[in-house]
């Protein structure tokens, strides 16, 4: 198994579990240096689509998951890793246990756009499912947003 760090939409463990159903949660961690962001408005249904950045100073709270093989295959299809919209990229998370190599999905596109209200209201409910901290959370659901989408 090989450790995933979900900072997105599968922070929230129940969904994870109907994507990657043999995947469990391992703990949580953040990634220090690396700012959540969006990019890909052309791309994404509604609006743009989250990624991250290497940013000094900054920080990126994930849920980290023991991913087997088979769950990893469906995730890369539930990624759009196969259309290119997504790379796997390896990175260090920081956890209260110690630093641990895990890897994480990254946006081939640039930098840019605004998210759904929508979706961005999804990214903060399975911030706060997955305990992350309040000013966390509060900062995700206060970022600008698009009025695309249902």
């Amino acid at each position: 198994m090989a450790l995933y760090a979900a900072y997105a939409s599968s922070l929230d463990p129940e969904r994870m579990l109907e994507i990657a159903p043999h995947s469990p949660a391992a703990g949580v961690g953040w990634l220090d240096g690396w700012r959540l962001t969006f990019g890909g408005a052309e791309i994404g249904w509604e609006g743009a689509l989250a990624t991250v950045v290497e940013d000094p100073g900054h920080q990126v709270f994930v849920m980290l998951y023991d991913v087997t093989a088979m769950d990893e295959h469906l995730l890369d299809r539930w990624e759009g890793k196969e259309l290119d919209i997504y790379s796997k990229i390896r990175v260090r998370v920081q956890t209260l246990e110690g630093e641990v190599l895990a890897w994480l999905y990254a946006l081939n596109d640039y930098e840019g756009g605004l998210p759904s209200a929508r979706y961005l209201g999804i990214i903060s409910d399975a911030a706060e499912k997955a305990g992350a901290p309040e000013d966390y959370v509060r900062e995700l659901r206060n970022r600008p947003c698009s009025s695309i989408g249902p």
